[in-house]
């Protein structure tokens, strides 16, 4: 058995976004039910023709870039987002109505919508443009404020912006629960939400999981979190994706059978403590080889995010003769915090995560390179820090 599906544009940034969501509601409605052909958003890297067909059981097809910048579509079940949003329902504690600040060229925005048809609801929608607090506080007076749960997801970059204006605190605290993911929040940016009562919950996950399958470290329920020899991140349970779309040989790299079980390998790194909580150190074509010993890019970030003035941070490598690579933090601060002193950063990093992963530069920019919503460009990124700093010998 085959099913048919067909391309439905995402919500562009003009007058009529409001009607192309309800479109896209709709047509996510009836995939979901079974009495509409599989929807692809955004632009499909193969046209879908009258005659093409997807396996039975897909709903949704979201184009993706990936981690890796390799061009995909994944291919999601009704089955695997009903799990994926009815998990997020049970941790979050019921439904709600969502207001919507994402692109639903990209997972997590889909996902509000998918909840939200799910829960038998309409999202409020953000008005198009650049992401502004005083048109995200507009768009969450329209949300009801009573009689129900109000949720929304964001990124690092929006809650930053929100949180540095008094009309986006104000909005931002009348949510029951704001999920934060596409990229990982520095510590501080999360302490200074929650200081002003604002209930953030991060999220890690990817198209292939239907978008956050463990918030706060903690798989959602039936999901499973393993990790391969290698430190590799390795998923499991109900939200798990078909495949993808033409490509059974990305499908036969990606999808691994375990114990009867089939996983995901990710290319993520991480940890699992004593209690089974996942912590993620970032992806393996990301570590930094420096001086022979191998530094985890993610594992300094969540140190400099700590540091006192810290909004965001991303660390690459940049070639040296000496070392091979020298690991370079990029930092971005919140207004008028003064530079951190490079010696107190080393000293600060080493003394957490050993000498080879103290920082010998800190660059200073306005704002990290993004691609997709709320994650890290780092070529972008290394690129930047090649252009402001000296080799280091």
């Amino acid at each position: 058995m085959s099913r048919p599906v067909r391309v439905v544009p995402s919500p562009a940034p003009h007058r009529d976004a409001r009607a192309t969501t309800d479109g896209l509601l709709a047509a996510l409605e009836a995939a979901l039910e079974g009495s509409g052909p599989a929807v692809l958003t955004g632009a499909a890297l193969r046209p879908a023709g009258p005659a093409d067909h997807l396996p039975e059981g897909v709903a949704l097809v979201v184009a993706t870039s990936g981690s890796t910048g390799d061009a995909r579509e994944v291919m999601l079940s009704a089955a695997a987002l009903r799990a994926s949003a009815a998990a997020t329902e049970a941790r979050l504690g019921g439904p709600g109505r969502w207001l919507l600040t994402l692109p639903t060229t990209h997972v997590a925005g889909l996902q509000v919508l998918v909840r939200s048809v799910l829960a038998g609801t309409v999202p409020v929608v953000v008005h198009p443009g650049p992401f502004r607090a005083e048109a995200f506080a507009a768009a969450s007076a329209d949300l009801p404020s009573s009689g129900g749960r109000r949720y929304t997801s964001l990124v690092p970059t929006q809650l930053h912006r929100l949180l540095a204006s008094p009309a986006g605190v104000d909005a931002l605290r009348g949510f029951d629960a704001i999920l934060l993911g596409g990229a990982a929040a520095a510590p501080a940016l999360v302490a200074d939400a929650r200081a002003a009562e604002i209930h953030v919950v991060t999220t890690y996950g990817m198209s292939e999981t239907c978008g956050g399958c463990v918030y706060e470290g903690v798989p959602l329920g039936g999901v499973r979190v393993d990790l391969a020899p290698d430190g590799r991140v390795l998923l499991s349970g109900p939200v798990l994706a078909t495949g993808y779309r033409g490509r059974p040989d990305l499908d036969a790299q990606t999808f691994v059978h375990r114990g009867g079980e089939r996983w995901l390998r990710t290319t993520d790194v991480g940890t699992l403590d004593h209690a089974g909580a996942l912590t993620v150190l970032g992806r393996l074509d990301d570590m930094i080889v420096t001086g022979g010993a191998k530094v985890a890019p993610a594992a300094v970030e969540q140190v400099l995010g700590e540091l006192a003035g810290v909004v965001e941070a991303c660390v690459v490598g940049l070639p040296d003769d000496e070392w091979g690579h020298v690991v370079t933090a990029l930092l971005v601060l919140r207004t008028g915090a003064a530079v951190p002193d490079l010696a107190g950063v080393r000293s600060t990093v080493e003394s957490r995560l050993g000498r080879s992963a103290a920082p010998r530069h800190i660059v200073v920019v306005d704002a990290l390179p993004l691609r997709g919503p709320g994650k890290i460009d780092r070529r972008a990124a290394a690129a930047q820090a090649r252009q402001l700093v000296r080799p280091a010998h």
